[in-house]
């Protein structure tokens, strides 16, 4: 039954026969078989059959839900044994927004110090992905923004503040300013991430806010992309002050904060929402709550509110 309902959760994910098989390692005569075999088992119909992938039935939809719930009860079931017999060991499948990358080692390397059989996958992915693949057991947990979008049934650690600066080159228009305004900002050549990234969706919040409507001249879902342009002198961009800071940018590069108003937005540890954890996600939502609070991040950027929110 486990082996089944997860290949239906693969078939609701690629909603594609022959892609869903391919993940789970077996033909498409196999998935198709076991899919009967599973509905035949319920008494109900799960998936719309065409030529093609349809869709699911309102019966299917339901029967994801519970799916998702004992398949991820399954694992931590097995990580847990696993654990009793041979201590904290596994991998672990984080996903961060592409502003909270830099961040990740001061998160990862504790961690495998702590417990040195552990290994980690680390992807970029839109805070939308990686919802989706939290909830889609595509991953263990992520680092995605706690406090601007919905994020559904999650288990959440407040890591630190974004609070946002004006990056550009020296002798470039606003360089030598102590402080600018959103407005003033707006009348750059800026290059900034792709409208599918919530750091964007929050730049062309705070630009409306000010009147204005932000028309980058370059977009790109990497940040090392647009590192390399601002480097050029010829493009300017919005960023996070920690994201600046952890590219070591040289003497030329400038990063003023943006004011009026100043803007923050939280950033956070995300993981399903279950008790219990797997062991290996328990500990990882552990090893971030020790860091915060034991000031591995700064402290100062969280605002009272936030800092209440680690306690």
């Amino acid at each position: 039954m486990i082996d089944k309902l997860e290949f239906f959760i693969a078939l609701a994910r690629q909603q594609h026969f022959g892609r869903a098989a391919e993940e789970c390692g077996i033909t498409q005569p196999t998935l198709s078989a076991a899919l009967r075999q599973l509905e035949e088992q319920l008494g109900v119909i799960l998936v719309v059959r065409g030529s093609r992938f349809v869709g699911l039935t309102p019966e299917g939809q339901r029967v994801l839900e519970w799916a998702r719930r004992i398949v991820g009860d399954t694992r931590t079931m097995r990580e847990e044994m696993r654990a009793a017999r041979r201590g904290l060991a596994g991998h672990i499948r984080l996903a961060a927004i592409p502003t909270a990358l830099a961040m990740v080692p001061k998160l990862t390397e504790p961690f495998q110090t702590r417990h040195p059989n552990v290994t980690f996958s680390v992807v970029s992915r839109t805070s939308l992905q990686v919802l989706s693949q939290l909830e889609n057991l595509e991953i263990d947990a992520g680092i995605t923004y706690l406090d601007n979008e919905p994020l559904g049934r999650v288990t959440t650690v407040p890591l630190y503040s974004e609070r946002y600066h004006l990056i550009t080159a020296a002798g470039t228009p606003l360089a030598d300013r102590a402080s600018v305004t959103w407005l003033e900002v707006a009348s750059l050549r800026l290059c900034l991430l792709t409208a599918d990234m919530q750091n964007r969706r929050i730049i062309n919040k705070h630009m409306a806010e000010a009147g204005v409507e932000v028309a980058p001249t370059l977009e790109s879902n990497s940040m090392i992309v647009l590192f390399s342009h601002i480097r050029t002198g010829k493009w300017a961009s919005i960023m996070p002050r920690n994201v600046a800071d952890s590219f070591g940018f040289p003497e030329q590069i400038r990063m003023i904060p943006i004011a009026e108003p100043e803007a923050s937005h939280l950033v956070g540890l995300v993981a399903t929402h279950r008790e219990p954890h797997t062991p290996l996600v328990s500990a990882l939502l552990h090893e971030a709550r020790m860091l915060v609070s034991a000031d591995a991040f700064d402290r100062n950027l969280l605002s009272t509110h936030e800092t209440a929110l680690l306690t």
